[in-house]
């Protein structure tokens, strides 16, 4: 697993690259490693590197996960980056400490009746279908603004931004365009009001891309973990 050490420092050193030509600060930009598929064992070895931000897509998988690490405990932070199903709020309510996947209002209203009161409020992102994939989750960004002012105003949830998956391209101008519109829709936002702060963009192949265009959380499984194996539905 030492390979995941190295591997988290060559993507920090992308990030503080990035970082370097946007004229950001590299603190203004964290590092979710996107450990859906990978073994409890990859887990602990990103952690015993540092890392402590981890994105699972599958629900149950990362119930497995968490078990299985629970001598982490309090250590590890886990975010839900994949489609949520409304059968499995109760347990992401219970067990995540941030979903960047909200779509509906429903799924919004279920996590926040679910949210057990000992637990600090779920830290919440809307995603956006800003490519207008029909294959892709997301709301329409028309409808964003009415769906972030209800999700806002909910109990035990703090809606924090934006997240998105854009299209893959092939150059980072196209690459940047679609992130571009995430932050714009971002700022749109703020201006009406709500105190958002975090654009959940970019992955592998386009992380400098997003930090160019505002990035707060790059989501990267690949470039930390290695190519990864299908997994059972869960």
């Amino acid at each position: 697993m030492s390979s995941i050490a190295e591997n988290l420092l060559q993507v920090g050193h992308r990030i503080q690259a990035a970082c370097r030509l946007s004229d950001r600060p590299s603190a203004g930009v964290r590092l979710l490693a996107v450990s859906k598929t990978c073994p409890p064992e990859a887990v602990r070895a990103a952690h015993a590197a540092g890392q402590r931000d981890f994105g699972e897509n599958y629900v149950q998988e990362a119930l497995d996960k968490m078990a299985a690490l629970a001598d982490l405990r309090g250590q590890l932070c886990w975010h839900l980056i994949g489609p949520l199903q409304s059968n499995k709020t109760r347990a992401v309510a219970e067990a995540f400490d941030w979903v960047h996947s909200v779509d509906r209002l429903k799924i919004a209203q279920r996590l926040s009746e679910q949210r057990p009161a000992w637990l600090p409020p779920l830290q919440v992102c809307l995603q956006v279908n800003v490519s207008g994939e029909a294959s892709k989750s997301g709301v329409a960004p028309a409808d964003l603004p009415a769906l972030a002012q209800a999700v806002a105003a909910l109990p035990r949830l703090q809606l924090r931004g934006l997240m998105s998956i854009p299209e893959p391209a092939d150059t980072l101008a196209a690459q940047r365009a679609p992130h571009a519109r995430l932050q714009a829709l971002l700022r749109d936002l703020q201006a009406r009001g709500l105190a958002l702060d975090t654009l959940s963009m970019g992955m592998s192949a386009d992380l400098e891309a997003a930090v160019l265009e505002g990035a707060s959380w790059v989501r990267v499984g690949t470039a930390v973990f290695g190519q990864r194996q299908r997994p059972a539905a869960g």
